[in-house]
Parts: structure tokens; sequence; C-alpha cells
């Protein structure tokens, strides 16, 4: 049984690879137009794309999304929204999906890949880890994003989780934009994308459902200390992440 579902895997993510390839061409014209503008209007021209985009590719490839609390933004409101990290799919799920346009901090060697990594530029906040002037800019930048109005999506862990724990530890970077800005954080718990794209497997894709739940956002005071809110929203996510995949 294993051996059949590992050959299924490696032809399905065969198919999940044309499939994003051929409707990346499609749609690339589009995305090129974006350029045109400035931020923000690009982001909030581009984001409606990304849901197009993905809209289309998802079904092609068997998953499907079911979203909860999304209740819980409120209008005129902009957040930190912070996800876990589990698979490579997480960006294309997650960022579509949030209410609102939106950036992602994502690593800057995706953005060198050609054609792909025009496209990824408009949707991101770039940062080269390894590179402390890139993050120190990359930190201004996320600043300026809350300051138009935009969504920051970050993903705290860093990398993906290739634990089999509900999450990683948290890095300080996106409590410290939130004390800095004053901006609520809105905790969102992706479950079921470690299923689908593996982070421990190669060349792997499987049909399926994900989940992507909003928590109740967490106000912001000035002062805060970032340890401790950086601890709270990392038990409150690992609370419902093992909550919703327990039993």
């Amino acid at each position: 049984m294993n051996l059949v579902k590992n050959i299924f895997a490696r032809v399905w993510a065969a198919w999940g690879l044309l499939s994003f390839a051929l409707l990346m061409l499609l749609f690339f014209p589009v995305f090129a137009f974006c350029f045109c503008w400035n931020d923000p209007k690009r982001s909030r021209i581009a984001y409606p794309i990304f849901g197009i985009w993905m809209s289309c590719y998802l079904p092609l490839i068997g998953v499907r999304i079911r979203i909860r609390g999304k209740e819980n933004f409120a209008h005129g409101q902009n957040y930190i929204v912070l996800c876990n990290h589990n698979s490579l799919i997480d960006v294309p799920v997650s960022s579509p999906r949030i209410p609102g346009p939106n950036k992602t901090i994502a690593k800057i060697e995706m953005a060198r890949i050609p054609v792909f990594g025009i496209i990824y530029r408009l949707g991101s906040v770039l940062v080269d880890r390894t590179d402390k002037d890139s993050r120190r800019k990359s930190y201004i930048q996320m600043k300026e994003v809350l300051d138009t109005g935009l969504h920051m999506c970050i993903y705290p862990e860093g990398t993906r989780n290739k634990t089999g724990q509900p999450l990683k530890d948290f890095h300080d970077g996106a409590f410290k934009l939130a004390v800095d800005t004053g901006k609520p954080i809105m905790p969102a718990v992706l479950i079921g994308t470690r299923h689908i794209l593996p982070g421990n497997k190669s060349f792997y894709l499987l049909p399926g459902l994900i989940q992507f739940h909003f928590l109740p956002p967490i106000t912001v005071m000035a002062g805060s200390d970032v340890e401790v809110l950086k601890n709270q929203v990392h038990r409150l996510m690992w609370e419902h992440y093992a909550a919703e995949t327990t039993g």
C-alpha cells in the first residue's frame, strides 16, 4: 500500500508541477501589468489575481480549503497575521485567503527563479537571512507595509517545521514588529499542509483537505514584553493545532 501511495504521490507531483507552470505562464502577463503601479495600489490589484490563480490551481491538484474565523478581521483594521509553517504550499494557500491585500516575508532565493520570481516579488517583502543589513531593511519594509494599511503575513518559526511537533520555537521579529507598530496580531493555524506536501519528502504531492483557522486577534499595547507576547501566541497556536489534530 505504501509503495502504491508513494508512486501515486510522485506522479501527482509531476501533474502538480506541470499545471502550476502552465497556469503561471497564463497569468504572468496580468501579474506583470501590476508593476505599472506602486504599492499599496499594486498589492491591492494583485491580491484578487493571486486568489483567482490559486482558485484555479488548487482544485486541479485535488486540494480543498476550509476556512474558519474570517469574522475575526475587523473592517478597516490591518493585522500582523502569524501562521505556522509546515510546507511549501503554506504561502500559496494562506496569502490569497487572508481577508484583504497582504504581503508575506519571504526568502530572497525564491525571487531569483525565472518568471516565478517576478510574481513572487509582487506579494513579498524579501529578506536574505544570512545578511544582517537585509534583515534590517526587511524590518523597515514590513513597517511600511503596515503603514499603508496592508496586512503583513509572517511565519514566526522562520523555516518549515519538520519536527513532528505542532510548532517549532518562534523568533522574536514578528512580536517586536507588533510592539513597535501597535498593530494587533492575528494568530492563524494551517492544518493538513504537511500531509499534502511534506517538508521531509522530495517531489511528493497528495490531494486532500487544508484547514485555515484564524484565531481571535491579540491587542498589543505599547511597551509590551516581546518574550511574554511571543510565548502567549505560541501557546495559543500550539493548543489550537493540537486540539484540532488529536482524536
